[in-house]
């Protein structure tokens, strides 16, 4: 991957989901819900079909992980990668285990900006900025989490640590957990305000 400064700050969830689309082209992948989803849905360059799982406007955070152990199981001579968000991700982490237990090389790439980032956009968008309850902190480690299961973990903040990771991860075909930082005011454009129709759809800068 080209850039100016690999070792910038990373700062963008849809740079780093195109990064693994290009160490991953011919993975499965499976999404959350979230931002994180919308973005996949929006730059991953899938080369065949039945190979984007998500649950859609569901909206059932904690379905991807399962999505990818199945994929995985179903699917063992194919890369499956792990779209993910803090949010989501929290809602069932607890089938690492099962991961661990089967040794599925499953790459888990977690991008992580502390907040329910769709839920604070609509509170950004449509509630005048007041923010309510959507801030989870900083408290969890994912990377000795994903250790304690007898996973691999790894933190990273800049496009040259994770495209150095995600090669380590092709390379080694084990089971990852990797923490991407990210901002969490990114946001996801175009959206559609609720009630409202097609053509009122919002862009980028507050274009309608």
């Amino acid at each position: 991957m080209q850039e100016d400064n690999p070792t910038e700050h990373l700062w963008s969830g849809v740079k780093a989901i195109k990064l693994a689309n290009e160490v991953f082209p011919e993975a499965i992948v499976a999404t959350d819900v979230g931002q994180h989803q919308m973005w996949t849905a929006q730059c991953w360059k899938f080369l065949k079909p039945r190979t984007f799982l998500s649950s859609g406007g569901l909206g059932t955070m904690g379905y991807g992980l399962g999505a990818a152990i199945g994929a995985k199981v179903g699917n063992p001579e194919t890369p499956v990668v792990l779209v993910t968000g803090d949010g989501s991700f929290r809602m069932n982490l607890n089938e690492l285990s099962t991961v661990s237990k089967y040794n599925l090389p499953v790459v888990i790439l977690l991008l992580n900006n502390n907040t329910l980032g769709m839920v604070r956009q609509w509170q950004g968008l449509f509630c005048d900025k007041r923010y309510s309850f959507t801030d989870l902190g900083n408290e969890i480690d994912f990377v000795k989490l994903a250790n304690a299961f007898g996973i691999q973990g790894a933190k990273v903040d800049n496009s040259l640590d994770l495209e150095i990771a995600l090669i380590k991860a092709k390379k080694e075909n084990k089971p990852v957990v990797i923490e991407c930082l990210i901002s969490k005011d990114q946001w996801v454009y175009p959206i559609v305000p609720a009630g409202a129709a097609i053509n009122d759809m919002i862009f980028e800068g507050g274009e309608y």
